[in-house]
């Protein structure tokens, strides 16, 4: 089992300064509205590479008025190891992560923990846009496989300079080859990484217990359909330059793709459940993807779930509990009231998250 045995945080949001001891039970953390909790989840999504929960910028995370910068540090236990992790941002600059006291890149986090996160903006994930969707499953396939992360800023990064290419109505194929055959490496990776994801939450559904519905899964193309391999895709590239040129943008690739899914029992899209049905699909997909870390990667992730327990009745919340209980997994969760977590009883730790003029206080039950 994977988790949390201490984080300070330190500047960090409305939290001036926090030190929190440990076990490995979920973490159960009440307060009022605006008094901080999403603010410590959010800092122990930045135990997993990306901008975290928020995808906030580091400026934005520094505690004002003093706008000092900030610093959170972790010890995280794993078998029988332990790795001292702290980031830190000096007035809003990147922020630098230190391992075991060594300079490490964002990818070595993958090294110690997964995190997985279900926030209240993506109540609407089956309803919006494709962006959103996608940011989703990239989540999942990074979960499973660290360099997807790489993979994706590569190609975004050539994709903005063919696009600039575009846009400035340069036609000598010479400066799109180079960019293309990149687009094409890392996009096919792209693809690969998240086809497989999927597939690997669809099997760790099957023969689940949970009382969360199964959702069957797909990845589709919006436009242009898949190129499976790097020569059909720098291909595609090549043969849409013309239109590409007339739109000033890149028309196909995996930043095209979409997530299909829908319930599966009931045969019926996502995009046409009920608002408490689409959240337990997201809820289920959630699950599915700790269990098959569990199985695949042999680590248990680190669970962060923002006020779920207030879209749950009470036998799908102690549903949910019960199957985290199962998962054994340090599942952090806040909630505006305590009760919210009553059917846990002794098998979390509590905090509760007072404000008081713009600084966040924890109390942590004993």
């Amino acid at each position: 089992m994977t988790f949390l045995t201490s984080i300070t945080l330190s500047h960090f949001r409305s939290h001036k300064h926090a030190n929190l001891t440990l076990d490995n039970r979920p973490v159960a953390i009440s307060g009022a509205n605006g008094s901080g909790k999403t603010n410590i989840i959010e800092a122990v999504s930045l135990f997993s590479p990306g901008r975290g929960l928020r995808r906030a910028s580091a400026q934005a995370m520094m505690r004002t008025p003093e706008c000092i910068g900030w610093k959170i540090t972790g010890h995280i236990k794993s078998e029988n190891k332990t790795a001292e992790i702290s980031f830190s941002s000096r007035q809003g600059r990147a922020r630098d992560v230190i391992i075991d006291g060594k300079n490490a890149t964002q990818i070595k986090l993958s090294k110690y923990t997964r995190v997985l996160w279900l926030v209240p903006a993506m109540d609407r994930l089956w309803i919006e846009g494709a962006e959103g969707r996608r940011r989703f499953l990239d989540r999942i396939a990074l979960s499973f496989f660290p360099r997807h992360a790489e993979n994706t800023l590569r190609y975004e990064k050539s994709m903005r300079e063919r696009n600039k290419l575009l846009r400035d109505q340069v036609r000598d194929p010479y400066w799109y080859r180079a960019l293309e055959n990149q687009m094409a490496t890392s996009g096919t990776a792209i693809t690969k990484a998240r086809k497989m994801a999927i597939g690997y939450i669809l099997n760790a559904q099957k023969g689940a217990t949970t009382e969360f519905p199964p959702a069957a899964l797909e990845l589709q193309q919006i436009e242009g359909g898949f190129q499976e391999n790097e020569d059909e895709l720098r291909a595609a590239f090549e043969a849409n330059r013309t239109n590409d040129l007339a739109s000033g943008r890149t028309s196909v690739g995996p930043h095209k793709s979409d997530i299909h899914a829908s319930y599966a029992t009931k045969g019926v899209a996502a995009t046409h459940c009920s608002t408490g049905e689409q959240k337990a699909l997201l809820i289920s997909i959630v699950l599915a993807n700790a269990r098959a870390l569990s199985v695949n990667q042999r680590l248990s992730p680190l669970l962060l779930l923002d006020e779920v327990s207030a879209h749950l009745d009470k036998d799908r919340r102690k549903a949910l509990y019960e199957e985290i209980a199962s998962l054994r997994l340090q599942a952090w969760m806040t909630g505006t009231e305590e009760e919210l977590f009553s059917e846990f009883s002794d098998r979390a730790q509590y905090l509760t998250v007072q404000e008081t003029d713009g600084t966040s206080q924890i109390i942590k039950k004993t």
